[in-house]
């Protein structure tokens, strides 16, 4: 038995910014001199990002509301910004209203009867808070008191591949399971103060979204939902010796992300050999794949899956363009590339990616009828 994807829903904050004014409004809280201001600008250009939402804005290029609001110019060089403490009240205000959006336009695609959701699977690696979002979910969706919940928390960019292996495992389990899985991503609230090559990396490229899925058991044609994907088999690789590649840690000031700039090359090393081995147990080759949905870490970590599997710049062209749209959304990234595949006729296998820390590759392998 397999799992149906039978509805996807994606919501962005009514706030965003250009990626122009990002600069300008971060420049004055990572820079101590003009060099850090060139070099910033040129890392800014160049992070493949065009527009990105942030729950900070209450409507588009809201400069002062942020700038005069929550991050606001440095007082002094050892000023780091607001605490992870405040940080945190912040994803506790908006997280629940994202996941409201993406769950009620999923629910409203698959027409999907909230009554007989069984399970919920939700994701986020950029807060915490309990009794969580997760909660607000059952209770303001309407789903059933007895809603079977799963947290998959702080896995960073491949959480939700992770989210939807443990929504396979509960359809296999039970033919009768409803699942849906929800991403919310609030990574605006780790807007990092202070020159740091890999923060300032980070503040360029990441940014604020939801997404969710109605997940249930079934073979595609067989089934008289109409489905978007089939979920056929799931696949991680740990790369050795890559402890330290990326990192994703709790501080005083935010959550802070480390990215080592050998994070490109070490998956253009290590993944065609993985893909080689995680097709062939479905008897198919990289040339066999119809769709690729690659998490757009940035352009260079999508350059080098374009080099490792000797793919065409058409099959990354979906990924750019989520990067360009709305930036880095961590594990909620993926969900929307699905979303934006699905847009487009399609047949046959797509196979999505992941990266993550650990250094950590993580695939799926899905079945596209639409």
């Amino acid at each position: 038995m397999t799992m149906l994807i039978t509805g996807m829903g994606t919501a962005v904050p009514a706030g965003s910014l250009t990626q122009t004014l990002a600069y300008q409004v971060t420049q004055q809280l990572c820079c101590d001199s003009d060099e850090h201001r060139r070099v910033m600008e040129l890392i800014y250009q160049g992070a493949g990002v065009n527009e990105r939402g942030t729950v900070l804005l209450q409507e588009p290029d809201a400069i002062p509301e942020l700038s005069e609001g929550f991050f606001r110019p440095r007082a002094d060089e050892d000023d780091r910004g607001p605490t992870t403490h405040a940080r945190m009240e912040k994803y506790e205000e908006h997280a629940l209203a994202l996941a409201m959006e993406s769950c009620e336009a999923a629910l409203a695609h698959a027409d999907q009867d909230v009554s007989e959701i069984t399970h919920l699977v939700t994701v986020s690696c950029s807060g915490f808070y309990a009794p969580g979002w997760d909660i607000g979910l059952i209770q303001e969706l309407g789903l059933s008191p007895e809603t079977t919940r799963t947290h998959v928390g702080f896995m960073g960019c491949h959480g939700s591949f992770n989210a939807l292996r443990v929504a396979k495992g509960y359809v296999e389990a039970d033919p009768k399971a409803v699942v849906l899985v929800c991403s919310v991503e609030l990574c605006s609230l780790h807007h990092h103060y202070g020159w740091s090559t890999d923060k300032v990396i980070a503040n360029a490229l990441f940014a604020d979204g939801s997404a969710a899925l109605v997940c249930r058991a079934g073979v595609a044609d067989q089934n008289p939902i109409q489905s978007k994907f089939e979920l056929i088999r799931n696949g991680t690789y740990l790369l050795p010796g890559t402890k330290n590649a990326m990192s994703w840690r709790i501080g005083d000031y935010g959550f802070e992300m480390t990215l080592s700039q050998k994070v490109p090359s070490l998956i253009e090393q290590n993944l065609g050999k993985f893909m080689t081995t995680f097709l062939a147990r479905e008897g198919l080759t990289v040339e066999d794949i119809k769709g690729w949905a690659i998490h757009p870490g940035g352009p260079r970590i999508l350059d080098s899956c374009l080099a490792a599997l000797s793919l065409s710049s058409d099959d990354v062209a979906p990924a750019r363009e989520i990067l360009a749209r709305y930036g880095n959304m961590s594990s909620a990234t993926i969900l929307f590339l699905l979303n934006r595949l699905q847009e487009e006729p399609q047949r046959g296998p797509v196979v999505a990616l992941g990266f993550g820390p650990g250094l950590t590759i993580e695939a799926m392998l899905l079945s596209s009828e639409i």
